[in-house]
């Protein structure tokens, strides 16, 4: 691979360019398209900058999966009336929010930009329409639009980790789900740019490439000009994971009812394919899950699990799970609480119940259990996966593990942190090391969210 073929990918550092501040708030995804965000303003002429005082241009990138992410930024959108009372500024709301409420965001008298996420390439325009005293949006959906030739510039802060979207849009349509009312269908990138950008990534020193969709099983690129070549999901996983072996390979998120066992062989196949899996269950209810359009039962979950443990026997599987949706009975909830315990999971993401405006959940099924309920059943999976994420972590033991460094622990500036390829959080005297290496490390003591180590010197 020829590195001197690639441009740095870090924010401009420009005091004389107009100055954009970006917040964003939930997945990975979209912190993905805010740095899609900050390559289209560079190149219209902003530099970045690191608080809203010193911004010309404010933008919250935004999350719409849960009634608190929206609250959020409500709250924000106060704070930045008061920086608009002070100065001239301009206010933009992007993502999935803006998508979900469009024109409605303009009424508040503080946001004078709302774009949706197929709408980035627009960001210019709007914002010299907008400094004209006229407040724009742009919330038009694309079955096109993949930002393939766009390289994102990285924002994060330890240079060692970055991620790639493979995909857009989702064509599940899960009865509670918000995503494929905001980012639209699913389409997938050509495989070519996404090796161009993980390239791109290597050649400016990262160690861990991330490929994210909302479901990368079903990512599946067709040559439009010769339809029998196509790319699927395992197939492009080998092609990143063999442009240089010595840098890790994870991907999120699959679906029980896509995730093939060409997947997991692959991810046998290559040591720098990290061995862990995040397999969202949602429910242990064949009940529920038929309610919630997840297309699989709880049976082929179990299924799909047994496979990956006889494939990939050290493979660390997290989920995520909801509580108290419409019409769970206490039986549900046993359910739940009984796979968690056939399962062992090592984490999970778990949320109470949010309905969502504009979900065929929203309007089909009452939102009928108690908030007191879901708090209880909640806490109730909260207790025992804290439970499982120990006895997991306790299996790790004196062994010793491969970890990435990652950066310095919060707690110790003389101890780093990093995480092994199973994405086990691991804290570790430093001895000279910084982030990016790859150290041995042999594993002393553990909590339910962390393991304790000491390095292996050579």
């Amino acid at each position: 691979m020829n590195n001197t073929n690639f441009r740095s990918i870090k924010p401009i550092c420009d005091e004389t360019r107009p100055k954009v501040f970006i917040e964003t708030y939930g997945c990975q995804m979209n912190v993905n398209d805010s740095e899609v965000v900050l390559s289209i303003l560079q190149d219209a002429g902003y530099a970045l900058c690191d608080s809203i005082g010193k911004a010309d241009l404010i933008l919250v990138n935004t999350c719409s999966i849960r009634d608190n992410a929206e609250q959020r930024v409500l709250g924000r959108l106060d704070v930045f009336r008061l920086e608009k009372k002070k100065r001239k500024v301009l206010v933009g709301v992007i993502g999935c929010m803006a998508e979900r409420l469009k024109e409605k965001l303009l009424e508040n008298g503080v946001v004078d930009i709302v774009a949706g996420p197929d709408a980035y390439r627009d960001l210019p325009r709007l914002v010299s329409a907008a400094k004209l005293e006229s407040k724009q949006i742009n919330t038009l959906l694309s079955h096109e639009e993949t930002y393939a030739d766009i390289s994102p510039v990285r924002m994060d802060s330890n240079g060692v980790s970055a991620f790639i979207s493979i995909m857009r849009g989702c064509n599940n349509v899960c009865s509670y789900c918000i995503v494929p009312y905001v980012r639209g269908a699913e389409r997938s990138r050509d495989p070519k740019s996404i090796l161009r950008e993980a390239e791109c990534l290597i050649a400016n020193g990262y160690k861990e490439i991330n490929l994210l969709g909302q479901n990368v099983d079903s990512y599946c690129w067709v040559n439009p000009d010769k339809e029998s070549e196509h790319v699927d999901f395992a197939r492009l996983l080998e092609m990143v994971a063999l442009l240089d072996r010595s840098v890790r390979v994870r991907f999120a998120t699959s679906h029980p009812k896509d995730m093939t066992d060409a997947v997991l062989y692959t991810m046998a196949m290559y040591d720098n394919i990290c061995k862990h899996i995040h397999l969202p269950v949602q429910s242990g209810s064949n009940v529920m899950l038929e309610k919630m359009n997840r297309k699989y039962t709880r049976e082929t979950y179990l299924q799909r699990i047994a496979k990956i443990r006889e494939i990939l026997p050290d493979c660390a599987i997290t989920t995520d799970v909801i509580a108290g949706f419409s019409g769970e009975t206490e039986d549900d909830h046993r359910q739940t609480i009984s796979l968690f315990n056939e399962v062992g999971f090592d984490s999970a993401f778990m949320f109470q119940y949010s309905e969502r405006p504009g979900t065929k959940a929203s309007r089909h099924y009452p939102d009928d259990i108690p908030t007191q309920l879901k708090t209880e059943r909640l806490n109730e999976i909260i207790e025992l996966q804290n439970e499982l994420s120990l006895d997991r972590n306790k299996q790790y033991l004196g062994r010793i593990c491969e970890v990435l460094v990652e950066g310095r622990s919060k707690r110790s500036a003389d101890d780093l942190i990093g995480r092994t390829s199973s994405n086990k959080t691991c804290v570790f005297p430093a001895n000279g090391h910084k982030p990016g290496d790859y150290v041995n490390v042999k594993i002393l003591s553990c909590s339910s969210a962390t393991l304790i180590a000491e390095i292996v010197e050579d």
